[in-house]
């Protein structure tokens, strides 16, 4: 992805957001969940996104490691790790203290 972990992080935060709209809207579609088209579906899903997150997360630390720039690498990576978590709590915090109502 970039060199710039912050926009790693929101790529990928803005993923997962996409992501539970589309399977909200495909979940109210009775005929995906009385066949065996919803388990097919959210099993190439889950490898879809263990792709892109791996692409998100890991590309350019790994690129950065193999051009002998290891400590760079491992800052990237746990900077881009850092900022992600931060969304999810951010978020689980504003929901917990009834912030989202």
């Amino acid at each position: 992805m970039t060199k710039k972990p912050i926009y790693n992080a929101l790529v990928a935060f803005i993923y997962i957001v996409a992501i539970v709209f589309i399977v909200n809207w495909a979940g109210n579609n009775e005929i995906l969940e009385t066949s065996l088209l919803m388990p097919i579906m959210m099993l190439s899903l889950f490898v879809l996104s263990a792709a892109v997150m791996a692409y998100l997360f890991l590309y350019q630390p790994v690129m950065l490691y193999l051009d002998g720039k290891k400590k760079d690498a491992v800052s990237l990576f746990m900077k881009t790790l850092l900022i992600f978590a931060m969304l999810p709590l951010s978020i689980f915090l504003l929901y917990f203290f009834d912030i989202l109502g």
